[in-house]
């Protein structure tokens, strides 16, 4: 019996040339046939961004023999929106990855990265669905030791699925050791945030966003204490986002209309 082999959908926000989507590339290569859709330009925090208001550019490009890979003008979105729609026409692939991101997406990270809204829009359109990121932001990060965890990840999602609504946040720590995986929830915490005021030589200010990481939890069941401790974390994440704990609470509110 002929194997089948499983259709990938390799997206990211760092931008087509990207060593951390090259990455990605090598190790899904191994497991099945692989299609690259990412943005022409670094899309970093672009969040559940889409584009409406200008036109969206969609070109083959030929960056690497033998892969099939496609350059978006738009947004990490954009790239699996238009993936899904023109290029397997609804014929969704067997698995959307995203990344390998040159920085962590944990804890608040979540809501802001474009690595990981491209792997909720994968989810959306019911593919099953990882991002992957890297505590490194620099172009000289080394992927290599995410890169056997980075495939087995993949490879159980396959094997296994994943729960409906449901995809994967999957952090790995700096460093060439990595002690192992382990299943987390999201930290709590915020950004405390400030503008750092300058001005241009038009004597016009403009502003620069800074801001400094406030974690909120002491728990050890969380993805920040794993990635402290040299562990991978990976932290099951919903698009819903209902809060279905206070439905009961404001059902008792009592509204004068």
């Amino acid at each position: 019996m002929k194997k089948v082999v499983p259709t990938i959908l390799v997206v990211n926000d760092d931008g087509i040339t990207a060593p951390g989507i090259k990455a990605l590339m090598d190790a899904m290569a191994q497991i099945g046939r692989i299609v690259v859709v990412a943005p022409d330009s670094p899309q970093s925090g672009m969040g559940h961004a889409i584009t409406i208001g200008k036109p969206l550019r969609l070109d083959k490009v030929d960056i690497y023999d033998g892969i099939e890979m496609y350059r978006c003008s738009g947004t990490p979105v954009d790239c699996v929106k238009l993936a899904v729609n023109k290029i397997f026409k609804g014929q969704k692939p067997d698995l959307c990855v995203s990344g390998i991101n040159h920085g962590l997406n944990n804890s608040i990270n979540v809501l802001y990265s474009g690595t990981m809204s491209a792997a909720v829009e994968g989810a959306i359109e019911n593919i099953p669905s990882i991002g992957f990121s890297l505590d490194d932001y620099t172009l000289q990060a080394d992927f290599e030791p995410c890169i056997k965890y980075v495939k087995e990840v993949a490879l159980q999602v396959l094997a296994n699925g994943l729960p409906q609504a449901t995809l994967l946040n999957v952090n790995f720590p700096a460093g060439t050791t990595i002690k192992g995986l382990k299943i987390c929830r999201q930290a709590s915490a915020k950004w405390a945030e400030e503008f750092d005021e300058r001005v241009d030589p038009h004597k016009r200010p403009y502003y620069w966003l800074t801001g400094v990481f406030q974690l909120n939890d002491g728990g050890e069941d969380t993805d920040v204490w794993a990635l402290e401790h040299g562990y991978a974390s990976v932290v099951p994440v919903q698009f819903d986002m209902t809060a279905h704990h206070a439905i009961p609470y404001l059902n008792n509110w009592k509204f004068n209309v």
